[in-house]
């Protein structure tokens, strides 16, 4: 399903994928891993995101924007990236700490951009800032000897204006200071049970950030990232805020 929304489309591909569609620029958001873009992904649950009917491969996007390594897929960016492609991805993103055979950033054959926690950039027209993604230390998202699964330096969040819209996928991140003083027009938050914010904490900061829209997204692609979708988006819709989901 592709979401409408404030003169851009947006669409769920599964998993932390999003392709965002304006007037005349692509936008990807972490795309691939887990065969979102295969065909290969059968969700845990029902109806939660949806799987492509056959391998996608539009080769289409014009800027492809990486939050860190977890999300870090050479496959998944070759499958969306056009020719002329810029790929945005954090600094910190270390191949060799990842029990993945990856490609290094630098052997992709595009424009690449590496970028700090905290940066303010212009690509083709499309203002992108980034900002801090982890979990507390002292959080839920943490294994048992107590250290947080995203560990502050690991990733980042982004905040996009597509034509003047401006979306907001925080990565995997708790949520953070700073997060509910954002102007975002679209939230696209993760709601899974474990890693990130879920589904009730993703609630309580749509409220404080009151977009025009939510639009969950990283959730069921497998146990641990299990949530009720239907619970956040009447907890969500009873505080006033607009939300859909991408689901079939």
């Amino acid at each position: 399903m592709t979401i409408r929304h404030d003169g851009i489309t947006a669409e769920w591909l599964g998993y932390a994928t999003l392709r965002l569609e304006g007037s005349d620029t692509v936008v990807y958001l972490d795309p691939g891993r887990y065969g979102v873009l295969t065909g290969e992904w059968e969700p845990d649950t029902p109806g939660a995101g949806h799987p492509p009917a056959r391998e996608y491969r539009p080769e289409d996007g014009d800027i492809v924007c990486v939050t860190h390594v977890h999300h870090y897929d050479p496959d998944g960016i070759r499958r969306v990236a056009s020719e002329d492609a810029t790929v945005v991805a954090f600094e910190g993103i270390d191949v060799h700490r990842s029990d993945r055979d990856l490609d290094r950033l630098a052997d992709l054959p595009y424009d690449v951009r590496t970028v700090p926690m905290e940066a303010d950039i212009l690509v083709d027209d499309v203002p992108i800032w980034t900002m801090p993604a982890y979990n507390y230390e002292d959080g839920p998202n943490t294994d048992a000897d107590g250290n947080p699964y995203h560990p502050k330096g690991i990733g980042c969040g982004f905040l996009l204006s597509v034509d003047d819209t401006r979306v907001f996928w925080p990565g995997d991140s708790d949520v953070l200071d700073g997060h509910a003083e954002l102007d975002v027009s679209l939230f696209v938050p993760s709601i899974a049970q474990n890693y990130t914010m879920d589904r009730h904490a993703a609630a309580d900061l749509a409220e404080e950030l009151d977009p025009d829209l939510v639009l969950p997204i990283h959730y069921n692609t497998f146990a641990n990232l299990a949530a009720d979708s239907g619970a956040f988006a009447q907890d969500v819709a009873k505080r006033g805020v607009p939300v859909v989901l991408d689901e079939r």
